[in-house]
């Protein structure tokens, strides 16, 4: 039914954003940058002590015992963690909540995808500095009159990581307006800005299950900042929805966040076979830039990326790609277990001999 001019102009439209294909088959799934390893054994577990009775009540709206456990693995107070449902929603509820000023907010021209809806869902000016010819963020581009800025660290798809005093400066020349330091890869890279909270107090840092804690399915993220911003963002959460952490989610993000051991070890198997993958791409004649995240952003000058992608996808092997300007030449290959990626080559192998 087509509907009529007059109501459409009542109507918020976006263009939404568009996740990675989830094939529900057996397939080798190197596209939505998932960790190939099962969650930590604590959260099996976990799951089979649930009090089903418990269900049937609310949970916690302040998600207390998550809270604890993330204020004391980032040694910070309980008034400085924010939890939500995934990073995509805390990164939602901080737009939301923090940028409302006539002035463009600033985020890298190529960067994570869901950046550009939020702000045309919310309405929220905004400009993309490009990255340069090598695809990093160029600090300089952020240091002028703004309503606030994003960036992931490291950056997707890019897969580049930028140091913490990359990050202080960028601060330090925007201390009128909120930073939020995206940091849904940061386990896989290298440390993490949090260390600058107490210093900033425009800074928020986001992070993430879906990743190095092996948890997308069970939706858990979360911000670390100050109490003041943390207190404004449960405002907004409050009087958006009070209860947006289920029960099953809480008993298994604490369980995940105690086994330290765990997580260590299967961020640690990533990092080692990505490294080995990177060897390997470039034996092929892949050009990427140096991937500090459970992904790799590779082109091969002698073949088209489109090309590659559905000869991969023919073999049951996904991987991501975007026909888009600046990357339509790149692949986004998540880092998967060492047969996955050894499948992967074998394949690729073939196609580049």
């Amino acid at each position: 039914m087509e509907l009529n001019q007059k109501l459409m102009k009542y109507i918020r439209t976006v263009e939404p954003y568009v996740p990675g294909e989830q094939p529900q088959t057996k397939v080798i799934k190197l596209n939505t940058n998932e960790n190939p390893y099962p969650p930590a054994p604590g959260v099996k577990q976990a799951m089979k002590e649930v009090d089903t009775d418990k269900l049937r009540l609310y949970p916690d709206p302040a998600a207390e015992t998550l809270v604890s456990v993330l204020a004391e693995a980032h040694q910070v107070g309980k008034d400085q963690i924010f939890v939500g449902v995934g990073s995509d929603d805390v990164l939602a509820m901080c737009f939301l909540t923090f940028f409302n000023s006539d002035k463009q907010i600033l985020f890298p021209d190529i960067t994570y995808s869901f950046y550009k809806v939020w702000a045309e869902l919310y309405r929220i000016p905004y400009e993309c500095p490009k990255l340069d010819s090598d695809f990093r963020i160029v600090k300089e581009d952020y240091d002028r009159e703004n309503g606030g800025i994003i960036f992931p660290n490291p950056n997707a798809p890019t897969a580049i990581y930028e140091d913490v005093s990359f990050v202080e400066e960028i601060l330090a020349h925007n201390r009128d307006v909120i930073v939020i330091v995206d940091e849904a890869y940061i386990d896989f890279a290298g440390k993490s800005a949090v260390e600058l909270i107490d210093r900033y107090d425009n800074l928020i840092v986001v992070q993430t299950f879906s990743k190095s804690r092996s948890m997308a399915g069970m939706r858990i993220g979360y911000a670390i900042s100050n109490p003041a911003l943390i207190r404004y963002l449960n405002d907004v959460k409050y009087s958006f929805n009070s209860y947006t952490i289920n029960q099953l989610s809480l008993v298994c993000g604490v369980a995940a966040v105690k086994d330290r051991a765990y997580f260590e070890e299967t961020t640690s198997h990533i990092i080692e076979t990505r490294e080995w993958a990177k060897q390997k791409l470039a034996q092929l004649g892949f050009e990427f830039p140096d991937a500090k995240a459970n992904f790799i952003f590779a082109k091969h000058p002698k073949y088209d990326a489109g090309e590659l992608f559905e000869a991969l996808k023919k073999e049951q092997i996904y991987v991501r790609h975007w026909n888009s300007e600046r990357i339509s030449q790149y692949l986004r290959i998540t880092v998967g277990t060492r047969e996955e990626m050894e499948k992967l080559f074998t394949v690729l192998e073939k196609i580049c001999s």
